[in-house]
């Protein structure tokens, strides 16, 4: 069974940074004859995209293997509005989070100030992909590459939910997608096909696929998908998107 997404995080109140104001009265002129003026607080949501743009990136219909449709309750986004940053966890990580579609919260943080998300399946539920965008502020979308990584040691072997049954996991670094890109493949003698695990960072931003799809692990469709958010978003992106 696959977890739900992360759409209780559209509930999360705006973290917009205020810009701080100044009492008039009584104050008295400098030196200059001018009244002083408050320093505006640095807004670091500047530059980084919405859920509203993040969800124009997400890969389209055309994307995805035949025979797979939308997931209608699996589509979500963080709208206009940016949301609080989290901070990351450093619990051990809960490796049947891989087993989910927003599995991005094994790295310890729960998301980025901004995202969107959606899943495609087939009609008997045996196939599945699914896609997200997270944008960070500051270096934290780095950071979020690096824990992704460290799993690949952490949970090298665990237990699924459904079958109860070992899943291997391996992982490499991969070269050609964004500005850096890490590839994670699950397989279980229990299961009739294993799962690729992709993550890729753009920037602020970043873009994980899961997929379940294919003779090959999910592979082939996992990287097509990812390939082509990719792309969307180096099209849309602002002089603010920096890594």
């Amino acid at each position: 069974m696959r977890l739900s997404p992360r759409v209780a995080t559209l509930l999360a109140v705006a973290a917009l940074p205020l810009a701080l104001t100044a009492c008039s009265s009584g104050s008295s002129p400098d030196a200059g004859g001018a009244s002083a003026k408050p320093a505006k607080a640095k807004d670091l949501n500047a530059g980084l995209a919405t859920g509203t743009q993040l969800k124009k990136a997400l890969a389209p219909a055309s994307a995805f293997p035949s025979g797979l449709t939308i997931e209608t309750d699996g589509s979500a986004d963080s709208g206009d509005q940016f949301l609080s940053p989290s901070s990351r966890k450093t619990a051990k990580p809960d490796c049947k989070r891989l087993e989910a579609t927003s599995w991005i919260q094994i790295s310890g943080y729960k998301g980025g100030v901004s995202f969107a998300q959606n899943d495609y399946a087939n009609k008997d539920k045996t196939e599945e992909v699914a896609q997200e965008i997270d944008t960070f502020q500051g270096a934290t979308a780095a950071s979020v590459l690096k824990e992704l990584q460290s799993v690949a040691t952490a949970c090298a072997t665990f237990t699924d939910t459904d079958a109860h049954a070992k899943v291997e996991l391996t992982g490499k670094p991969t070269a050609g997608l964004g500005d850096e890109a890490y590839t994670m493949t699950l397989t279980s003698g229990a299961w009739q096909n294993g799962t690729t695990l992709i993550a890729a960072r753009s920037g602020n931003t970043v873009v994980t696929v899961l997929s379940t799809a294919g003779s090959d692990n999910g592979a082939s469709s996992a990287k097509r998908v990812t390939t082509t958010v990719l792309a969307a978003l180096k099209k849309e992106a602002k002089p603010g998107d920096q890594a």
